[in-house]
C-alpha cells in the first residue's frame, strides 16, 4: 500500500465491488438497452433502419469527451469531486431518455450517460493508484476487472427482463437507481485518497503539451492509431448486434444468451493474456493477435461471399468468439505499449490517448455500422479492412522493435 494515504475505511471486498460498479455504469449504460433498440426508434419513430445505432454512437462520444477531461480534473481537485459529478451527469442523462419525447433529446441523454459515467471509470483507476502500489495494485486491479467482465455478461439480460415486464423507458430507470446506489455508497463509504499536497493545478497547456508529446512519439502514436482502427471493429460489431441477431437472424429473446457468451471469450482472452504477456511479450503477443484477426476475417468474408452475407448462426458464432478473443488479447496490451514512453506523464497522456483512440474508433466504426444491410457482409469487410490497416501500422511504427522481441 502506498505510504500517503491509511488504510481505507472500508474492507477490500467491499471496495472492489463498489469500484467494480463504478467503472461498469459504461458498460451497463450500453449493453443493457442492447435489446431494446427496436422498441425506442419505433416508439420515437425513427424512419432511417440503422439510425438505432446512434443510440450507442452517442454514448460513446460522450465517453470520449469525458476521459479528455476526468483524469486531469481529478489531479486538481482529489478523487471524489469527479466522480460525484460524473455520476450526478450520469444520472441526468438517464431522466432525459426516461422522459424522451423524441430522438434528438434520447441522444442527448445518451451523450449524457457517456459524458458522466467517463468519470468513475477513469477516475477511480486513478484512485486505486493512489491506494496501492506494485504487486498490491496488479492483484487490486484484477479483482476490480473480474467482477467488472461480468457487467457485459449480464447487462443485456437485465434489459431483455425489464422489457418483459414494462417499458424500454424501465431500463433507463434501473440505470437511474444503480447511479443513485454507487453515489449514496460512494460518498459515505470512501474516502479521498489524493492528499492535498500531492495535487496539481489543472490547466489547459498540461493537455497541451501532453497531446503534442504522444504525437510526436512515434509508438505512443502508432498504438493510439492502432487501438483506434481495432476498437473500430469492435464497435461496429456492437452497434450492428442487435439487428444481427434480433433482426436478421431471429433470435428474439435468446439476443442476451448469445451477446454473453461473447463477451466471456473477451473476459477469457484478458485472463489468458495475463498468463502469456511475461512468457511472450506485449508485441509478440500483438503481432500474433492481429494475424489471427486479420486472417480469419478475409477467410470468413470469401465464406459469407458465397453464401450471399447470410452464414449459418452458429458458424457466425464460432467466426465472433475468435474474434472478440483476439480483441481481449490486443486491448490491453496495445494500450500498454502507447502509455510505455509516457510514465512521466501518464494521467494526461492516459487521457489523450484514450479519447484521441475512441474519437477515431466511433467515426469509423459508425461508417461500418452505418453500412449494414441486412447481411453480415459490411461487418466481415470492416474486420477485414481495419485488421489490414492493422497489420501495416503495426509494422510502420515497430520497425526496429518487432524482429528483436520475436526472437527473444
Amino acid at each position: 500500500m502506498s505510504q500517503n494515504s491509511a488504510a481505507p475505511r472500508i474492507g477490500r471486498v467491499e471496495q472492489v465491488i463498489l469500484l467494480a460498479l463504478l467503472s461498469s455504469l459504461i458498460a451497463l449504460s450500453i449493453d443493457s438497452m442492447l435489446p431494446a433498440l427496436s422498441y425506442i426508434v419505433t416508439d420515437l419513430q425513427v424512419t432511417d433502419p440503422n439510425g438505432r445505432q446512434l443510440v450507442v454512437g452517442a454514448t460513446f462520444v460522450g465517453m470520449a469527451f469525458g476521459m479528455l477531461i476526468y483524469g486531469p480534473i481529478s489531479d486538481s481537485t482529489g478523487r471524489k469531486f469527479p466522480i460525484f459529478a460524473g455520476i450526478l451527469i450520469f444520472m441526468v442523462g438517464c431522466l432525459l431518455s426516461i422522459f424522451s419525447e423524441n430522438y434528438t433529446m434520447m441522444l442527448i441523454g445518451r451523450f449524457l450517460q457517456g459524458l458522466g459515467a467517463a468519470s468513475p471509470r477513469v477516475v477511480s483507476i486513478a484512485l486505486i493508484r493512489d491506494e496501492y502500489s506494485g504487486r498490491e495494485m496488479a492483484k487490486f486491479t484484477s479483482l476490480v476487472m473480474t467482477v467488472f467482465i461480468l457487467v457485459p455478461v449480464l447487462a443485456p439480460a437485465l434489459g431483455q427482463i425489464v422489457l418483459l415486464m414494462a417499458s424500454w423507458r424501465y431500463i433507463f430507470v434501473a440505470m437511474f437507481v444503480l447511479g443513485l446506489i454507487a453515489l449514496v455508497w460512494f460518498a459515505f463509504r470512501q474516502r479521498e485518497t489524493l492528499l492535498q499536497e500531492h495535487r496539481v493545478p489543472f490547466t489547459a497547456s498540461r493537455l497541451g503539451i501532453a497531446a503534442l508529446e504522444v504525437f510526436k512519439n512515434r509508438i505512443s502514436r502508432g498504438y493510439m492509431i492502432l487501438s483506434g482502427f481495432v476498437f473500430a471493429a469492435f464497435l461496429s460489431f456492437l452497434t450492428m448486434s442487435q439487428q444481427i441477431f434480433q433482426d436478421q437472424y431471429g433470435v428474439g429473446e435468446m439476443f442476451p444468451v448469445y451477446f454473453g457468451c461473447l463477451a466471456l471469450a473477451f473476459g477469457g482472452a484478458s485472463f489468458t493474456n495475463s498468463t502469456l504477456v511475461m512468457r511472450l511479450g506485449m508485441i509478440n503477443l500483438i503481432r500474433r493477435a492481429l494475424w489471427t484477426f486479420t486472417t480469419i476475417s478475409v477467410a470468413f468474408l470469401g465464406f459469407c461471399l458465397f453464401n450471399d452475407g447470410h452464414p449459418n448462426i452458429w458458424l457466425l458464432m464460432a467466426f465472433l468468439l475468435a474474434i472478440f478473443f483476439c480483441v481481449g488479447i490486443l486491448f490491453g496490451n496495445i494500450n500498454a505499449q502507447a502509455m510505455e514512453p509516457l510514465g512521466h506523464i501518464a494521467g494526461v497522456a492516459s487521457a489523450v490517448i484514450t479519447a484521441g483512440s475512441t474519437f477515431m474508433s466511433v467515426l469509423l466504426g459508425s461508417f461500418v455500422a452505418q453500412a449494414y444491410n441486412g447481411t453480415v457482409l459490411p461487418l466481415v469487410i470492416g474486420f477485414s479492412a481495419y485488421g489490414l490497416i492493422s497489420l501495416m501500422v503495426f509494422y510502420l511504427t515497430n520497425a526496429k522493435n518487432v524482429d528483436s522481441e520475436i526472437t527473444t
